[in-house]
């Protein structure tokens, strides 16, 4: 392409520096070179009122289009955005044009996409219509339907009336030089008319973390099902706080299907219909119904199962409706372990047993990854089983702490097709199981929540049962704080060490500090190859590891980290170990989004960072 200011058959774009740049190709057509029109990219002039737009990324750079535009008498902005969701994050997004319109006047309509976008981001919707700082009209943020409408009368005098009394506007104003426009025959407005009456401002409506857990990943779920071609989810339920959440996600993907489809949503309904195989005119017209029809666990127990976990995981079936299943996969370890023997004439034991960490390693990954192979087989033919057609998807269980941490065997259950909870702290998640317990009706999670998240692939003995925050040597506290240092503030060893002593110096010496520190990276770094082939998840923190697209990194380390360790163990040596005399950051309420710098990050704010 080249550039030309002849009659072309091309398109003239405005540039920042309001200079109109034109670009063409020769044309096949010459004779339509002669009705060419100019278009700018800037401002469209209707009858009564400037009109631009802005695209998403934009509204987020330093200086944004829409200054530059309301200094030069645009009115109304556009913005068909293409914002993902994230906890927390919606905010964030209504606080900029919220503030675009607040000091400079003017009507901001916020268009975004709602749904899966055939990835692992969710697509939060929550169009909205913001005049002068104030929210007229706002969509739902989470929602099944295929198309939400958004509308607001509004007065655009109101927009002249608040420019016109901000003296600095105006001198600011006055000193712009103009931004190319374009005139297009079209009136926006319309005369003064009693029987239209005006949008008046409203409160802005906000889902809470818990309810973002539940209604995300649960249209998200909706989303994929409808558009794979499979007839349903199938999920290894252990009973666990992880797996649980998972049910509960999908119990709430149910309920919020057959709420659209009493409201009304045709499309819906068709898809229920379709995806649950209902015939002579049936529709789903109950979620415990409908999960029958669409969703399997199973409880894939072993000699080192209790039967705690196994009711649970019984019980909360039935409190969803899943078709639930329960086996043994003891026989199946035996016979790999009979073959190992006879291949190798040794047999591994516990740790319990007597057993060295190799050997008790070895052991709970057989138990792992045989779940992985059951579940894949199940979901394959448990539909021929019951006569129904298509294949059904395995859902993964896994969580982002344990992502980062690498506290998952490779290619185990946490192997799936797809995982709605894979960027999801395990704080979080245990926030959202109290909450689901009550609002979602399933009352047995509470129970999940309260007890000791362990794996349960070790024996269980009168002094010894596993527990995960033993087996990684940190909590999932402590993980959570890791794991936003070295995403969101760009934290290695060193500079977390540093930042942790302020965090945590009041109750540990930089000696303890630096020991967390080095057994965290250590098992990052030697587990980093696992999120290569990590199961895509829905998207929903910003510190998650996935190298995907979020989280793009090398996966081979140096595990003895020697330059960082050997520049922390100076640190040490200089502090004589003596505690930081600083006060405790621990129960610090910091409502920074960021400014505070990497302190911020090792708060507990789970807002930090935005």
């Amino acid at each position: 392409m080249t550039e030309t200011t002849g009659n072309f058959d091309g398109l003239q774009l405005g540039s920042k520096k309001t200079i109109l740049k034109t670009f063409c190709s020769l044309s096949k057509y010459p004779s339509l070179c002669l009705s060419q029109r100019c278009l700018s990219a800037m401002v469209i002039f209707s009858f009564w009122t400037p009109v631009a737009a802005e695209v998403c990324e934009e509204l987020f750079s330093p200086i944004p289009p829409h200054a530059e535009l309301a200094l030069n008498g645009v009115e109304v902005f556009m913005n068909a955005s293409g914002s993902h969701h994230q906890l927390r994050k919606l905010d964030l997004r209504l606080r900029a044009f919220i503030g675009a319109t607040h000091t400079r006047g003017g009507v901001y309509m916020y268009s975004n996409q709602q749904g899966c976008d055939g990835g692992r981001l969710y697509y939060d919707g929550c169009s909205c219509i913001v005049v002068n700082g104030d929210m007229v009209a706002q969509g739902s943020q989470f929602s099944v339907k295929d198309v939400e409408l958004v509308v607001a009368q509004i007065d655009l005098d109101a927009v002249a009336s608040l420019r016109g009394s901000i003296s600095s506007f105006q001198e600011q104003a006055s000193c712009k030089p103009r931004v190319s426009s374009v005139a297009v025959p079209y009136k926006l407005c319309q005369s003064f008319n009693l029987q239209m009456s005006l949008s008046s401002p409203i409160k802005i409506q906000y889902h809470s973390p818990v309810e973002e857990i539940a209604y995300g990943p649960g249209c998200w779920l909706w989303d994929y099902l409808r558009r794979s071609g499979a007839s349903g989810f199938l999920l290894p339920l252990s009973g666990g706080a992880d797996s649980s959440s998972v049910a509960a996600i999908v119990g709430c993907m149910c309920q919020l299907v057959v709420k659209e489809i009493a409201n009304g949503d045709e499309q819906v309904k068709a898809d229920a219909i379709r995806i649950g195989h209902y015939t002579d005119g049936h529709f789903p017209t109950d979620s415990k119904e409908f999960a029958k029809r669409i969703f399997y666990t199973i409880f894939m127990g072993s000699e080192n199962s209790s039967d705690a976990t196994r009711t649970r995981a019984k019980v909360l079936a039935d409190e969803i409706g899943s078709w639930h299943l329960d086996v043994s996969i003891d026989g199946v370890v035996s016979s790999l372990l009979s073959l190992f023997q006879t291949l190798t004439g040794k047999r591994p034991r516990y740790k319990v047993d007597g057993g060295s960490n190799i050997e008790n390693l070895g052991l709970q990954n057989i138990q792992a990854r045989i779940r992985m192979v059951l579940a894949f087989m199940l979901a394959s033919l448990l539909p021929w089983v019951h006569n129904k057609p298509g294949f059904y998807l395995v859902l993964g269980s896994s969580n982002v702490d344990e992502g980062l941490r690498g506290y998952l065997t490779k290619y185990d259950c946490s192997a799936a097709d797809i995982n709605p909870i894979g960027s999801i702290s395990k704080q979080d998640l245990r926030t959202f199981l109290k909450w689901a317990a009550i609002h979602l009706g399933y009352s047995s999670l509470a129970e999940v929540e309260a007890a000791p998240p362990t794996a349960e692939l070790e024996p269980i003995r009168s002094d010894y049962s596993q527990l995960d925050e033993v087996d990684m040597g940190m909590t999932y506290e402590e993980l959570s704080v890791y794991g936003r240092m070295r995403k969101i503030f760009r934290c290695g060893p060193v500079s977390m060490f540093k930042n942790l002593c302020y965090r945590w110096g009041a109750k540990l010496t930089p000696a303890e500090v630096a020991d967390k520190v080095k057994h965290f990276f250590k098992y990052y770094s030697i587990n980093r190859h696992k999120m290569t082939v990590l199961t895509p998840s829905y998207h929903a923190e910003s510190y998650s590891p996935e190298d995907n697209r979020f989280d793009l990194r090398q996966f081979l380390y140096n595990a003895r980290w020697p330059y960082q360790f050997r520049k922390i163990d100076e640190f040490v040596d200089n502090l004589n170990g003596d505690k930081v005399t600083i006060t405790n950051q621990e129960n610090a309420d910091v409502t920074s989004n960021g400014g505070m710098g990497v302190v911020a990050a090792g708060s507990g704010n789970p807002r930090a960072g935005f």
